[in-house]
């Protein structure tokens, strides 16, 4: 029998490589081609990125550069007044009995730090709504959010004269109509007599005293 040659030889193998891999292809065990492997890893393994969020400040509350405020203390006690304008505040602090405390200083945007005599301090904030803070008279310390005062209520002074001598007179009016006050004389503090808003006007001593009014939007006192 005549061996078959070199070149059918050839043939029949490159026939049966080409078969093993349609069959390969077929039952799907072919091996992919290397570029595209690493195509199909890299989708995979790779998430898709978003922008990271960002959450917006809420915006401050505005400070108005003229406002009064006027209420009672945490847990009540006593009663507090502040008034503001542009840049300057006097607050007061008053119980009707014995305590009392005048203080005063400046503002920055909306913060509070103020001090009077003897050894007495607020530190606190407004907006347009209140006056939140601590204020400190007497050795004792007073927590405080009160709301806007608006006139008659809020802070009025005189110095009236008592038995010929100089004397100090301090009133808060709340938004509910009531009133605190002390007379400080020579003799001490006591409570303050009835002071009317609607005339700005208050008999001490048998006499009647103009009281002034400190406000922030319409009053004509200075500090």
């Amino acid at each position: 029998m005549k061996r078959p040659g070199p070149l059918f030889t050839l043939l029949a193998g490159v026939v049966l490589a080409g078969g093993i891999g349609v069959a390969d292809v077929a039952s799907g065990t072919g091996a992919p081609v290397a570029g595209n492997a690493s195509a199909v890893g890299a989708a995979s393994t790779t998430a898709p990125t978003s922008p990271p969020r960002t959450t917006a400040e809420p915006p401050k509350p505005a400070v108005p550069a003229r406002a009064d405020f006027a209420g009672r203390v945490t847990g009540g006690g006593a009663s507090i007044a502040v008034s503001a304008r542009d840049g300057h505040a006097i607050a007061y602090l008053c119980d009707g009995k014995k305590v009392e405390a005048w203080l005063q200083g400046v503002t920055v945007d909306g913060n509070l730090n103020l001090r009077g005599a003897p050894n007495a301090s607020l530190t606190g904030s407004f907006d347009t709504a209140s006056a939140t803070g601590s204020v400190t008279a007497a050795g004792k310390t007073y927590r405080f959010t009160v709301p806007v005062a608006k006139k008659p209520a809020g802070l009025y002074r005189a110095a009236p004269k008592v038995k010929g001598k100089p004397a100090k007179a301090g009133w808060i009016v709340q938004s509910d109509g009531s009133q605190v006050g002390l007379l400080t004389t020579e003799d001490g503090p006591a409570a303050a007599p009835a002071l009317d808003p609607a005339a700005g006007t208050a008999t001490v001593d048998g006499i009647p005293v103009t009281a002034e009014s400190i406000s922030g939007v319409a009053g004509t006192g200075e500090f």
